[in-house]
């Protein structure tokens, strides 16, 4: 079934229950994406392109919502660094999402919405979706694999389960286990969408009433966590927003207050609350040695790299506080350690993490690079 919002992409419905990690299967799962460029007669030619946590399938296109440019249009297009006249680029929004794959604002078998009756998925639940899609566009063996954020860990649990489907894969600003610190900040995010009683222990689907207050919250405080403290003093510092001197109450003083308040109310008009519930869990719990090995493992890193014959991009940025760049090095260190190629680098960037959906002139010299070879 459809999600939430109204979505124009191509969707493709599976004809059959997808497995989940839970335990549980998802009838009639539908999957909505994005294709740009053509897959070539030999068929290897296909790049999947993963989005991060509120991202979707829009990479290259106009959002059907907003009306902006692509999330990454920068980066895919003809003769961009991905470049969609010699690659055919693939980009499917998430299971659990809001913008046309299923997730808990679908309706369920007995017509109504799922809501809470949704089943809590992880990251790897959502790549067994893409590779059903795959299957279904006829790609068995992917030229490349790109993510960033989370994009990333979707990545890396595809080069994992299924290393035979993919010989390229590039990590941006990414993470092998989700850091409790951020699991942190997500449950913050959870708790204000929970804590608005206008969720209605999410069953507001209909009823005219939408947690709006509670998730507008819940980006502003994750989107914090998105940009450097350079970028916050450079673009707001502690200037005054429309006045001359502090109200002494409790408006938007300050130009940082305003730019959240709006992140957040805009944000309302595009996501559903209970996709960023099911998704930040996905997240949160997100370790690609439990999801190899399971609960319990002695395991190390590089032993869930075992068998992985792809080639790696890891690339960090020295703003990122929510992905660091130790993160990154320990994949790299992981894969080598496993005995696949890799190559690692942190580039110099001031927007903090969401440096790789900006204008970093350098890491379009790594893609382009790391795609031509």
């Amino acid at each position: 079934m459809a999600s939430l919002f109204t979505s124009c992409s191509q969707t493709y419905d599976l004809p059959d229950p997808l497995p989940l990690d839970g335990g549980q299967s998802l009838e009639g799962v539908r999957i909505a994406f994005e294709t740009y460029g053509a897959l070539n007669d030999a068929r290897d030619n296909a790049i999947l392109i993963c989005h991060a946590t509120t991202g979707d399938q829009y990479v290259a296109s106009p959002h059907p919502i907003t009306g902006k440019p692509g999330w990454w249009s920068k980066m895919v297009g003809p003769g961009k660094p991905i470049d969609t006249d010699r690659f055919y680029v693939i980009c499917p929004n998430v299971l659990g999402s809001c913008m046309g794959t299923t997730g808990p604002g679908s309706l369920a078998p007995d017509g109504q919405p799922y809501g809470l009756r949704f089943p809590v998925i992880t990251i790897r639940d959502m790549v067994r979706a893409h590779m059903a899609l795959l299957d279904h566009l006829g790609v068995e063996r992917l030229y490349a694999v790109v993510g960033g954020s989370m994009g990333g860990m979707q990545a890396l649990s595809l080069s994992i389960h299924w290393p035979e489907r993919v010989a390229r894969v590039l990590l941006l600003a990414t993470t092998a286990v989700m850091p409790v610190q951020n699991i942190a900040f997500q449950e913050v995010g959870r708790q204000a969408i929970m804590a608005d009683p206008d969720w209605q222990g999410g069953a507001y689907y209909g009823t005219g009433r939408a947690p709006d207050a509670g998730l507008a919250v819940a980006r502003m405080a994750a989107h914090i966590t998105y940009l450097s403290e350079a970028t916050l003093s450079e673009k707001f510092g502690r200037r005054l927003q429309d006045r001359d001197a502090k109200s002494f109450g409790f408006g938007a003083d300050f130009q940082v207050e305003s730019y959240l308040r709006y992140q957040g109310s805009s944000f309302t008009g595009r996501f559903d609350a209970n996709s960023y519930l099911y998704i930040t869990r996905a997240m949160s719990y997100f370790d690609v040695v439990d999801e190899r090995f399971g609960a319990g493992h002695n395991a190390r890193l590089s032993e869930a790299f075992a068998g992985v014959t792809a080639r790696f991009c890891v690339v960090s940025f020295d703003t990122d506080w929510l992905y660091p760049t130790a993160e990154s090095r320990k994949i790299a260190h992981a894969v080598n350690a496993a005995g696949a190629p890799v190559s690692f680098m942190e580039l110099a960037a001031p927007y903090g993490h969401d440096s790789f959906l900006l204008d970093v002139p350098a890491l379009d010299r790594v893609i382009t690079g790391f795609l031509s070879r």
